[in-house]
């Protein structure tokens, strides 16, 4: 299935978390510091990473921060805070998904699935049924939109000819708003582009992710002003 990274200090969490996503399959390497999980992430990238916030040598949000200089593999947080401000900075630095300690096995392992399906890692076929990437052929071509090139094929984002790097999250995202420039998507509607059933987000989640996509592009183009705000209402892809 999914080679993944899980960087975390409680070592009852480790061997619990590790037994179940090796039971559905995956490879799972632990890490108990920031400082070793980073490493590791750098130097041999998995499929998806796991990491707690509180840590000895470097804490999880540090070592997203750092990774995000030069990676977008998919990341999810984990917590024993229950703390806003600790979310939205996750989402701030890019983490896909995020989720508050204690919580269930099972609710972990659909967290996985859902950020390894929206990564296009799992197969597209469950029980010989066409999966997602299989029913939605034609979200997979390839769009220009001005001086934006969206391949999701390659996960390639372009914008005038300019890699910009995104996020699984961030990504889908805008190919959502990008397939019909001018029509305004709603915050729900944009939640249901970028996450399965079974994950619940929160206005401020989406408002974060288009934050952080929009100083990307600016990093490349400091007048980018393609996504618009509607406030109120949602976002929509500027016409060109």
């Amino acid at each position: 299935m999914a080679k993944i990274t899980l960087v975390d200090d409680d070592e009852n969490i480790v061997t619990s978390v590790s037994l179940a996503l090796e039971s559905h399959g995956h490879t799972v390497k632990a890490y108990y510091d920031g400082a070793s999980g980073l490493a590791a992430l750098e130097g041999e990238p998995p499929d998806l990473a796991i990491l707690d916030v509180k840590m000895p040598r470097m804490d999880g949000m540090e070592v997203l921060r750092r990774l995000r200089r030069t990676s977008d593999l998919p990341v999810i947080i984990l917590t024993s805070k229950d703390d806003e401000i600790d979310e939205i900075l996750g989402f701030n630095l890019g983490a896909d998904d995020y989720i508050h300690k204690p919580f269930s096995q099972r609710l972990l392992i659909e967290r996985v699935k859902a950020v390894l399906r929206r990564a296009g890692v799992e197969g597209e076929e469950v029980n010989g049924a066409a999966g997602p990437a299989a029913a939605a052929d034609a979200a997979s071509r390839a769009i220009k939109r001005g001086k934006l090139t969206l391949d999701p094929a390659r996960h390639d984002c372009l914008w005038e000819g300019k890699p910009v790097k995104l996020t699984v999250t961030e990504f889908l995202l805008l190919q959502s708003l990008a397939q019909r420039p001018g029509f305004v998507k709603s915050r729900d509607n944009l939640m249901d582009a970028a996450y399965d059933d079974q994950v619940y987000v929160d206005d401020r989640t989406i408002d974060s992710h288009i934050k952080r996509m929009r100083k990307k592009f600016r990093d490349v183009d400091p007048e980018f002003d393609a996504i618009e705000t509607l406030y109120g209402v949602g976002y929509r892809y500027r016409e060109s």
